[in-house]
């Protein structure tokens, strides 16, 4: 009840939610994709002349329908594409993947691992001891993911025919640090031109962007700077290379890497960051991002 009471008062966030539910009733892409775009960014989506990062990123969801994509965004399928340009070593151990729940053997998995759905993004579960598990409360969760279509909610069109499954990954874990960093590189054209380091995530989760030097930039986009100096990571210039390597020939992807005991692990591609529907401030970023966005030809 105090939720909905909550959500009355902030009509805007009562209308972003009316439109998720109710999300499968407009089959139109273009339409969705404005409706949403206005109510996230409190103005019009421009599709004609797109201009800045977050109205290019909504053309592409449109019409930038490269089959390769779909394999891209699946957790499972990205790993053998990653692994014959990069090589397997940066490739997180897969321990298994299986197309329910009901087929997990739970007693067969190790004292610590990581839980995800193949077709989703964000959603995970992380083990840090499997005898305080209740696997019962894993099962709802993951079915509950499982039976989620990532694809209506943002309209992101990599996701919509993506296989859905569970996979098991190693606990990764820095010898170093009881925290890992995710360093997140914006690549056009197989260039990298900007990054953030995601830090405290799930605690207090705090971005902080960087250009390719690893220099500061005073930029706050969905979460807040850290208060904490960001120590540049061992490996930048290989993970530069490596994000190069695999974003070749595609006009604009995000490529998640991990620095783990100082070696580089491949997280995973995005192509639509925060769904094209989150503000930069200074706003001067977004059509600064937009400008390196070379749209393609369409691709329907």
């Amino acid at each position: 009840m105090n939720k909905l009471i909550r959500n009355i008062k902030r009509p805007r966030d009562l209308s972003i939610k009316i439109l998720g539910w109710l999300s499968w009733l407009i089959p139109s892409d273009s339409l969705y994709l404005r409706m949403r775009y206005f109510l996230f960014m409190k103005k019009p989506l421009h599709l004609k002349k797109p201009e800045t990062f977050n109205e290019k990123l909504q053309w592409l969801k449109l019409y930038d329908r490269n089959p390769l994509y779909t394999s891209l965004v699946d957790k499972y399928e990205v790993k053998e594409y990653v692994s014959e340009r990069i090589g397997r070593e940066h490739i997180i151990p897969t321990i298994g993947v299986w197309d329910s729940v009901e087929e997990i053997d739970f007693d067969s998995l190790p004292d610590k691992f990581v839980l995800k759905c193949t077709h989703d993004s964000g959603g995970l579960l992380l083990c840090k001891d499997k005898s305080m598990l209740n696997i019962q409360e894993v099962q709802r969760s993951l079915n509950k993911v499982l039976k989620r279509n990532y694809y209506k909610v943002g309209r992101e069109w990599p996701y919509k025919n993506v296989r859905r499954r569970i996979i098991a990954e190693a606990y990764m874990k820095d010898e170093k640090s009881a925290v890992l960093n995710d360093y997140k590189f914006f690549c056009f054209d197989g260039k990298v031109k900007i990054l953030f380091v995601a830090t405290d995530r799930g605690v207090d989760t705090r971005f902080d962007f960087f250009d390719r030097d690893f220099n500061h930039l005073d930029i706050i986009n969905g979460h807040p700077m850290s208060e904490k100096k960001i120590e540049k990571p061992l490996k930048l210039d290989e993970m530069i290379s490596i994000a190069e390597t695999l974003s070749k020939d595609i006009p604009h992807v995000r490529v998640d890497l991990y620095e783990i005991n100082e070696v580089v692990y491949f997280g995973e591609m995005t192509f639509s960051h925060w769904g094209g529907t989150v503000p930069f401030t200074p706003e001067e970023w977004d059509y600064k991002l937009g400008s390196w966005l070379k749209l393609p030809r369409k691709r329907l």
